[in-house]
């Protein structure tokens, strides 16, 4: 980014349509002052509409990859934007943030905004808000709000992905009738719902679900079984690694093999560390590398925080050794 390049030349640049524009001027967009707030929402308009897309994804990426910049408040005056892919976009770009103001936004969008893109956005969006409240990070009533929100899109929404992307943000909520839209989704013998029930049973951190994921772990379907892997890891289910290191040996899809990696990084215990090193060892491919080493150093951390477990669970033990007046338990 170069400081000697004024902003109003900047959204020159993002006028002109029949150039790209240059990604080195994608971190002046962050922390807008008001008057280059105003000056941005003047322009806005004139801008081609695929290139507003274009430039939301953009700065959604570098979001992504720099936790430094925020376009929150450029996010925020979008969301009122006439397109209905612009405020999508918005949505996706202000989940960088945990601002729980966003809460009431977030719940009228997605009770009331014409676009099922949108609505879906919204709905993906409340996933971290009611994890928050799960873990009172928020006033329960906010997450509350949230569930009850979730809950009535799922039973009333006209479109089949707005009630998925429901179901799916619902699957962190510990509220009673959850499990039950699960088994539904679950049993309806429809790929996309399917695969909707598997990400909410991961996202649920429930080992209720065992033998829904491990049954999905094979399945035909390369959509279901990656997200069945994706869920194993997330639980995590220590009785999925076997399962996950044999179909590592065989997996050919890129995609897939790094969804395993992944996940047993996250699972961890035997032959784990010793097969991804073997991979890191003998591959030629720089992506899978860079996956592997990641992996490599989740597992340091899976392993770390096992033994910690392991440790609190021998001091619990030996605690209750003496309470029982130094008798065997």
């Amino acid at each position: 980014m170069n400081p000697d390049i004024s902003f109003p030349t900047i959204l020159d640049a993002l006028l002109d349509g029949g150039v790209p524009f240059p990604p080195r001027h994608l971190h002046r967009f962050s922390d807008l002052t008001p008057d280059e707030l105003e000056s941005f929402s003047h322009i806005w308009p004139k801008v081609p509409n695929q290139r507003q897309r274009t430039f939301l994804e953009d700065l959604e990426e570098l979001a992504d990859a720099d936790t430094v910049v925020s376009f929150d408040n450029l996010a925020l005056l979008l969301l009122a934007d006439p397109d209905g892919a612009v405020r999508a976009g918005a949505i996706r770009l202000l989940s960088f943030t945990e601002d729980a103001h966003l809460v009431p936004t977030y719940i009228k969008i997605l009770l009331q905004d014409v676009d099922g893109g949108v609505r879906a956005a919204a709905a993906t969006a409340l996933r971290q808000y009611i994890y928050l409240g799960e873990i009172e990070e928020i006033p329960e009533e906010l997450s509350s709000q949230a569930v009850d929100a979730l809950l009535a899109t799922h039973r009333d929404d006209p479109e089949v992905l707005v009630k998925r992307r429901a179901l799916e943000a619902l699957g962190v909520s510990s509220h009673p009738e959850v499990a039950r839209l699960i088994e539904t989704a679950f049993a309806s013998r429809n790929n996309e719902w399917i695969v909707s029930a598997l990400y909410a049973m991961g996202q649920s951190n429930d080992s209720r679900w065992e033998k829904e994921i491990l049954a999905m772990l094979t399945h035909p379907s390369e959509d279901i079984r990656a997200e069945a892997i994706q869920s194993a890891g997330l639980i995590p289910l220590e009785s999925a690694r076997g399962i996950l290191l044999d179909l590592l040996a065989d997996e050919e899809e890129d995609e897939i093999a790094y969804h395993l990696i992944w996940s047993l990084s996250q699972i961890g215990g035997e032959g784990v560390r010793e097969r991804l090193e073997e991979l890191l060892d003998t591959t030629m491919d720089d992506d899978l590398a860079d996956i592997l080493e990641e992996a490599l150093d989740n597992l340091a951390f899976t392993e770390e925080l096992a033994s910690f477990e392991l440790l609190e669970f021998e001091d619990e033990k030996e605690q209750e050794y003496y309470e029982n007046g130094g008798e065997s338990l």
